[in-house]
């Protein structure tokens, strides 16, 4: 069964049981789906140009830091606010949905790692999905991160539970971190740390 025959799936942006469908097909025929930060217009055109030669769906996503590349890096973008985030990845988002289905392949639009003192921006995203899925019966972005690993576990789950449920009526994915993330990722630095301490244990969830 192709990838195409998964019910929903279409050319442009997928979101809710089509979306949860083809990550599923994927795992289930062994293949991957590419996601790659996007800082501008060209970066999100040359992934989807990518997808569009090779036939394959991809994911384009937002970090917080690109986000506010994506808007302008002259925009002010307060500390507990990130208002410049919240409309770069908006803007992008709007962006790669207008132009997706021109390029004839199935895409994801996700935002990437999201620390609890980003979660202005993960509010911000929210508040957008829940307009368009006013308007438009689907939420803006295809799915989220929240990447609360620096904090306890009972913390980390209790919050993205919280979201969790505020997402789950308009059926946008939530991929939450739990452990610690190994290397450097949007200013945490976690290349130091012992190989044993990188990875969940059934124990801890």
């Amino acid at each position: 069964m192709s990838f195409w025959d998964v019910p929903g799936v279409k050319a442009g942006v997928i979101t809710g049981d089509a979306a949860w469908g083809l990550l599923e097909h994927a795992k289930a025929n062994g293949y991957a789906i590419p996601a790659f930060n996007c800082t501008s217009t060209s970066t999100i055109n040359s992934v989807l140009e990518a997808g569009k030669r090779l036939g394959r769906p991809v994911m384009i996503q937002f970090s917080e830091g690109g986000s506010a590349f994506m808007a302008g890096k002259g925009l002010p973008n307060e500390k507990g606010v990130l208002q410049s985030s919240i409309l770069g990845a908006i803007a992008g988002a709007q962006f790669t949905r207008a132009v997706a289905p021109a390029y004839g392949i199935p895409v994801l639009v996700h935002s990437d790692h999201c620390a609890k003192k980003l979660l202005p921006w993960f509010d911000g995203m929210l508040e957008a999905d829940e307009a368009y899925f006013q308007a438009y019966g689907e939420p803006l972005f295809s799915s989220h991160m929240l990447d609360l690993s620096e904090e306890p576990d009972e913390e980390n789950i209790a919050i993205c539970q919280k979201y969790l449920k505020r997402m789950a009526p308009m059926k946008c994915i939530l991929e939450m971190e739990i452990g610690i993330t190994g290397g450097v990722e949007d200013g945490v630095d976690n290349s130091g740390m012992a190989k044993e301490k990188l990875y969940s244990t059934p124990e801890d969830v």
